[in-house]
């Protein structure tokens, strides 16, 4: 599904030029759950924004679903998001002034869904996650835990191909945070692609494979069980 060849990405300011990226090449089959570790600074949340085609590399080829992405537009890469691929992030990024209903919405006003579909895929989804009791709350009236789950439900609602979750739950208690990466395996195991970048030993042995990075380069890689739920 994601194929990376000799990927590289170079920040420049006036005075310093920093390689984030570094000959890095890597594969993503469809249906896996990869996690992406390594220190602070080696380039974990870049290697994600290109796959997330939030930004664009300066050397090396993309390619998602066997199509070079390398160098698409702006407006190609927007297409590609919206209907692939759904986002988690560790500060959840919901907005305030939505109820959880409408912010879970979001993503299929922006691709033109209809009203009457958008309500029973936004339903669909706020049961399966468990949150449907919430729906006309806003996210200042959750947990911590139900933000990321109405997080995850956004991410979900138009069944992308693959979910890119950054810390998912790095604001989260040891409780909440199991929740959800339980959540996010019982994702994958219907079979939705999930790269996920984390810093915890625990939530990485969810995920089939592990990836490490040290100075924008792939230095280890291991593949083992994931933990059941």
């Amino acid at each position: 599904m994601l194929k990376i060849e000799h990927l590289e990405k170079i920040y420049r300011t006036d005075e310093v030029q920093t390689k984030a990226l570094n000959n890095v090449s890597l594969e993503v089959q469809e249906g896996q759950f990869v996690a992406i570790m390594g220190p602070s600074g080696c380039g974990k949340s870049t290697l994600l924004n290109i796959i997330g085609l939030l930004d664009e590399p300066d050397g090396g080829r993309f390619l998602f679903a066997d199509a070079d992405v390398s160098r698409v537009s702006e407006r190609r890469r927007a297409e590609l998001r919206k209907k692939h691929i759904g986002f988690v992030f560790q500060s959840f990024n919901l907005i305030e002034e939505l109820t959880v209903a409408e912010n879970v919405e979001l993503p299929l006003i922006y691709l033109g869904v209809g009203a009457a579909e958008r309500q029973e895929k936004v339903e669909r989804v706020l049961e399966k996650m468990q949150i449907m009791h919430r729906r006309n709350h806003f996210p200042q009236q959750l947990s911590g835990g139900q933000q990321q789950r109405v997080a995850v439900a956004r991410a979900v609602v138009n069944s992308p191909r693959l979910i890119l979750a950054d810390e998912p739950t790095g604001n989260l208690d040891s409780s909440n945070g199991n929740e959800v990466m339980e959540l996010l395996t019982e994702l994958n195991e219907a079979g939705t692609t999930i790269v996920m970048v984390t810093h915890s030993e625990h939530d990485a042995r969810y995920a089939h494979r592990v990836i490490r990075l040290l100075d924008g380069q792939v230095v280890l890689e291991n593949v083992h069980k994931p933990l059941a739920v």
